[in-house]
């Protein structure tokens, strides 16, 4: 593999180690790992959305089913810090295990990571850690994510959240 499909990985399992042991040290190496990614833009393979692997699917699928379970609530105002707590773990255990299992191309996985950036940026602030950034407002970020998961990404049968 290439020095920059590993790097990558070492952000996005560093941010994510992090984030699960010492706040203050996370969100600095997460605001690091997102002033990096704002440089890229997401694009598509000359046209076409990337390929995927087994692992994306299932991590991207199960971050959808949950947050599309709570959409009515998050759009309503009415859900607990507890369950926006719930969301924030449950998206990033499964972009830990995506990260752990990724076996996309290198050009394929630079561009899953700018999702994942996001992704990430939406659990910290639905966890209430990001300065100034809604819990409501980190459940939209991740909403979006995954739309642009969608756009950029090949998921056969991959069904959009209805808003």
């Amino acid at each position: 593999m290439f020095a920059t499909h590993g790097i990558w990985k070492l952000f996005a399992a560093a941010g994510l180690a992090l984030g699960l042991v010492a706040t203050g040290a996370s969100a600095a190496e997460h605001s690091a790992h997102q002033h990096g990614a704002d440089a890229a833009q997401l694009s598509l393979d000359n046209g076409k959305k990337w390929a995927t692997d087994e692992p994306l699917r299932m991590g991207m699928g199960a971050i959808r089913t949950e947050m599309d379970t709570s959409l009515h609530a998050i759009h309503e105002g009415k859900l607990t810090a507890a369950r926006y707590n719930a969301l924030a773990t449950k998206v990033n255990t499964e972009v830990g295990n995506m990260v752990a299992q990724c076996k996309l191309e290198p050009k394929a996985d630079a561009q899953l990571h700018l999702v994942i950036a996001e992704l990430l940026n939406g659990a910290e602030a639905m966890q209430g850690k990001a300065n100034k950034v809604s819990r409501q407002t980190g459940a939209v970020t991740v909403l979006g994510a995954l739309e642009k998961y969608a756009a950029y990404f090949d998921h056969l049968n991959w069904q959009p959240i209805k808003e």
